[in-house]
């Protein structure tokens, strides 16, 4: 089970971080990433965290978005910076993991999402 908040609206050049508030129990092998669908757009994954370990970003975020998973405050997290009216969308957080250690685990398909956020930048 999971939950995002932190979306809204924010001019080009503005910043939003939104988190993902994991409310089920996540394994030791995980998989846990942000994905977003913009207006006539198919979903494509932005952000990659995972147990591997790896980091990841598609290429249009590299450089302004950071993904980052805070065990403190049990969340899923995505800064964005330098926001461009194409990152305009609706903001999923979804999970996979595996009870004990998975070496190299998929991360292609993930088993829980979040209900979305929406995020809009205007120009």
């Amino acid at each position: 089970q999971l939950a995002e908040s932190g979306g809204g609206s924010v001019q080009a050049g503005g910043s939003l971080r939104l988190s993902c508030a994991i409310l089920g129990h996540i394994y030791e092998t995980y998989c846990m990433a942000w994905f977003r669908q913009g207006p006539g757009k198919e979903r494509e994954r932005v952000a990659l965290i995972n147990t591997n370990p790896e980091i990841t970003y598609a290429d249009s975020v590299k450089g302004r978005f950071t993904i980052a998973r805070d065990n403190a405050r049990n969340t899923l997290d995505l800064q964005m910076n330098s926001l461009e009216p194409e990152d305009t969308g609706m903001y999923y957080c979804a999970a996979r993991s595996w009870a004990g250690w998975v070496p190299s685990a998929p991360c292609g398909e993930y088993n829980d999402w979040g209900q979305g956020t929406q995020v809009t930048v205007s120009s």
